[in-house]
């Protein structure tokens, strides 16, 4: 069945968000300090990883580099694009909406929970790959590995970012059952390239989530979002990045 894969991802998080904070509320701000910036270490090295997947490859017995212009190409543009838009200021006033709307009035760091746990477990290489083979091939085990380390990753978050981490499982929801339509619509359109390009700069945007963690926020992640639209389409481009 398409989808019970998102829907076995959706509520790993939720049961990962409400241990988190029930945990976290035992926790000190010190502890909670910390296990934000170690959260922050292990998400740059999981955006590193998949990065460094898409761009290195052994050629002739070498380690070479490449789709470097892949990279600087969609997320410049990409960037230009959210800024435009506003898409922080759309994602923030959403977080406002269901931080009301849930109850969680008082939940002084709601938003940023909501829309740090989103790009980490929403946006990457395993949350539209592991979609399009639930989709297309009734594959699971993609989104059921997701699953568990979401589990872990959003538990984590939640002892020091609180509830908001929680409704990360909305993000998920939207984003990888978008996916899964779409890649039932347009089942020959995704390409083994396009799929490579939208993991590889996914990648990139998780480490920068990693670098906001560590060292607050820097860089406005969600402006950057277009880039995953533009990198698939890279692919239909004569030339390669």
């Amino acid at each position: 069945m398409p989808g019970l894969g998102t829907v076995v991802n959706v509520v790993a998080i939720i049961l990962g968000g409400a241990l988190g904070v029930a945990v976290g509320d035992r926790m000190s701000a010190q502890m909670r300090a910390s296990l934000l910036s170690a959260n922050g270490v292990a998400v740059m090295f999981i955006g590193c990883s998949g990065a460094l997947a898409g761009m290195l490859s052994i050629q002739g017995g070498f380690l070479v580099s490449g789709r470097a212009m892949l990279v600087v190409g969609c997320v410049v543009a990409g960037a230009f694009l959210g800024e435009l838009a506003n898409l922080d200021g759309l994602v923030a006033r959403f977080g406002e909406w269901l931080k009301d709307k849930s109850g969680n009035a008082k939940e002084q760091r709601f938003v940023e929970g909501f829309a740090t746990a989103s790009m980490t477990v929403a946006v990457g290489a395993m949350a539209v790959i592991g979609a399009v083979s639930d989709a297309l091939f009734g594959d699971l085990s993609i989104l059921a590995t997701k699953a568990v380390l979401d589990f872990v990753i959003v538990m984590a978050m939640a002892c020091s970012l609180g509830r908001g981490c929680v409704f990360s499982a909305v993000s998920v929801g939207v984003v990888q059952g978008g996916v899964t339509i779409a890649a039932l619509a347009a089942g020959p359109f995704a390409t083994q390239a396009a799929l490579a390009n939208l993991g590889l700069v996914g990648s990139i945007l998780i480490f920068c989530v990693g670098v906001n963690l560590v060292w607050g926020d820097k860089i406005k992640v969600l402006n950057m979002l277009p880039a995953l639209i533009l990198a698939p389409l890279a692919a239909l481009l004569p030339v390669a990045l």
